[in-house]
C-alpha cells in the first residue's frame, strides 16, 4: 500500500471532503449515501478515515540568545588627554581606576616603574599598618650599665622621643618626653645602687640597626642643612631638629650625640646626684631595665607623616618594618621588606624596588598601576588602610595640599584626598577622588624629567581637576 500524502494541501482538501460527507449523512438521514448502491450491485464502499493535519514543528532560531541581559555601559566621552599632555609634566606616567567596579579607565605608560617622590610614603605607611599593627609603638628604654654608675640608653627608631620640657607640645604632638625617661631612670637607679646612686656617664646604644647606614647616597645633603630630613640613626630627638617645634628646620652632622646630650641635661634636671654624666657610644648589656617611654601608636603616627610629609617618620618606620620582619633593618633590605610587607593587601609587588621610606630617592621605582590598586584598598578602608585614608591631605583644606587646587581647580576644592610629592627630577600625586557625578576613583599621577619645575604642580591639580569633572564617563583617550 501507498503511505498517505501528508502535504498540507492535500490534507486541508481531504479534510473538506471529510467534512461535506458528514454533512451529507446527517442531512439524509439515511447510510445510501455511504452504501454506494449502483445499478450494477456492486459491494458498498467503506467510509474513508480521515487523516488528522500533522503538527508542524518549527526550525530552530539561529541567531544566538545571551543567558544574561547585558548591562548597560557608560558612554566614555569626557576626555583629559589634553591636559594629560601639558608640557610641564614632562613625561607623565598615569593611572585612573573606577573604586567601586575597578575598572581602568585612564593610564598612560601605567605599568613603568618610576620615581615616587613622597607618595612613597603611602606605601611605607600601609607596610607599617600590616607588619606592626595600628596600636604598635616605638619604643626608647634605659637600662642599667655594665659599669657601675653608668647607665644605657638604648634607641628604637622613635624619632619623636621629645626634649622639650613637660607641658611643651614639639612638632610631633603627643610624643615621649626625655624627662619623663629621667625621671624613671633616676629614681629606679637609686633603688638599684642606695649606696651610690649617682649617675656619671651615658652609654648610647644606637645599634637597632647598623649606626653608620644613615644616609643614602642618593641624597643630596642640602635635605639634611636646610631642615628636611636628619640621618637615619635608631636614636634621636625631634627628628634631629634644631628647633623641636618647627616642621623644617636644619638638622646636625650627629643626631645620636644631640639625643644624648639632651637626656644627660634630664638627668640632672630629674635630680641624679651625680649632675650631668658624660656620654660614649656603646650598646647595651642584658641588665634590668629602668625606664622606658613610649610614641604614639602607628595609627597616630601615619597622619603625622602623611599630612605633613615627614621624612623621619618616614625612614625611621620603614626601618622598624624590616626589624620586624626579622631583617636587619638596612636601607638595602626594604625591597624585601616592603614587597613581604605590602603583599598582605594583594596588590602584585614584583615591580616595586624601594630605596627609602620617604621618597627622597630618585631610585625608588614603583608602577603607577600599583598605586591605584593600592588605593582601591585604602578607599575602600580595607584593614587598618582606614588610618592612610584619614591622614591624607585634602585639596583646600589640610596638609601639603591645604593652598593648592586654586582658580577654575577649586571646583574640586574636598573631593580629593591625595599624597603629595616632589624631588628635583619629580613631581606626583596620587590618591583618591569623588568626582562630580558621584563616582569614587583612585589616581597615580607621576610627571618626571630632567629640568622639571615648581609650575608642574598646577599641572598636576589641572589634570585630577579633569578626572574630577569627567568621574565615570572618563575616556582612555
Amino acid at each position: 500500500m501507498t503511505e498517505p500524502d501528508s502535504t498540507p494541501g492535500r490534507a486541508r482538501r481531504r479534510s473538506l471532503l471529510v467534512t461535506a460527507l458528514t454533512v451529507a449523512f446527517v442531512l439524509l438521514g439515511t447510510g445510501s449515501l455511504l452504501a454506494g448502491v449502483s445499478a450494477g450491485g456492486a459491494q458498498p464502499i467503506a467510509a474513508p478515515t480521515p487523516t488528522p493535519t500533522p503538527t508542524m514543528t518549527p526550525e530552530p532560531d539561529p541567531r544566538p540568545v545571551p543567558d544574561d541581559p547585558v548591562a548597560a555601559q557608560s558612554l566614555r566621552t569626557c576626555s583629559i588627554d589634553a591636559l594629560a599632555r601639558d608640557s610641564r609634566l614632562r613625561e607623565l606616567s598615569a593611572s585612573v581606576v573606577n573604586a567601586d567596579t575597578g575598572e581602568t579607565l585612564f593610564e598612560r605608560f601605567a605599568e613603568r616603574p618610576v620615581r615616587t617622590a613622597s607618595v612613597m610614603k603611602v606605601l611605607t605607611a600601609a607596610a607599617a599598618l600590616a607588619t606592626l599593627g595600628p596600636d604598635h609603638r616605638l619604643s626608647t628604654r634605659v637600662v642599667d650599665g655594665a659599669e657601675p654608675g653608668s647607665v644605657v640608653i638604648v634607641g628604637g627608631g622613635d624619632a619623636t622621643l621629645s626634649r622639650l620640657p613637660p607641658g611643651q607640645e614639639s612638632f610631633y604632638r603627643g610624643a615621649p618626653k626625655l624627662a619623663d625617661l629621667a625621671a624613671q631612670t633616676v629614681a629606679a637607679y637609686a633603688a638599684a645602687h642606695p649606696d651610690s646612686p649617682a649617675i656619671r656617664e651615658v652609654v648610647l646604644d644606637a645599634t637597632h640597626w647598623d649606626p653608620a647606614d644613615k644616609w643614602d647616597p642618593s641624597w643630596a645633603r642640602s635635605e639634611q642643612t636646610i631642615g628636611y630630613q636628619s640621618e637615619v640613626t635608631a636614636l634621636q630627638v625631634d627628628g634631629d631638629r634644631a628647633n623641636p617645634i618647627a616642621g623644617t628646620s636644619p638638622r646636625s652632622t650627629d643626631p645620636v650625640a644631640r639625643a644624648g646630650q639632651a637626656f644627660a641635661q634630664a638627668l640632672a634636671a630629674a635630680g641624679n646626684p651625680g649632675g650631668t654624666p658624660v656620654t660614649r657610644l656603646g650598646t647595651a648589656p642584658d641588665t634590668e631595665t629602668l625606664g622606658i617611654v613610649r610614641s604614639q601608636p602607628v595609627s597616630a603616627l601615619i597622619p603625622q607623616m602623611l599630612l605633613t610629609s615627614d621624612n623621619a617618620l618616614g625612614e625611621m618606620l620603614a626601618r622598624v618594618v624590616s626589624k620586624n620582619l626579622g631583617l636587619d633593618g638596612s636601607a638595602a633590605s626594604l625591597t624585601s621588606a616592603f614587597r613581604i610587607a605590602l603583599d598582605e593587601y594583594g596588590v602584585p609587588v614584583t615591580g616595586l624596588t624601594i630605596r627609602d621610606g620617604s621618597g627622597l630617592s630618585h631610585l625608588n621605582a614603583v608602577p603607577p598601576s600599583y598605586v591605584t590598586r593600592l588605593m582601591l584598598r585604602v578607599a575602600d578602608g580595607e584593614g587598618s588602610l582606614v588610618h592612610v585614608a584619614q591622614g591624607l591631605p585634602v585639596a583646600g583644606q589640610f596638609g601639603s595640599l591645604s593652598s593648592r587646587f586654586t582658580g577654575s581647580n577649586a571646583v574640586a576644592r574636598g573631593a580629593v584626598a591625595a599624597k603629595t610629592g616632589w624631588i628635583d627630577t619629580s613631581y606626583s600625586l596620587a590618591g583618591i577622588v569623588t568626582a562630580q557625578d558621584g563616582t569614587r576613583l583612585t589616581f597615580g599621577f607621576f610627571a618626571v624629567g630632567e629640568g622639571i619645575q615648581g609650575n608642574a604642580r598646577e599641572a598636576l591639580d589641572t589634570l585630577t581637576t579633569g578626572v574630577y569633572r569627567c568621574g565615570n564617563a572618563l575616556s582612555t583617550t
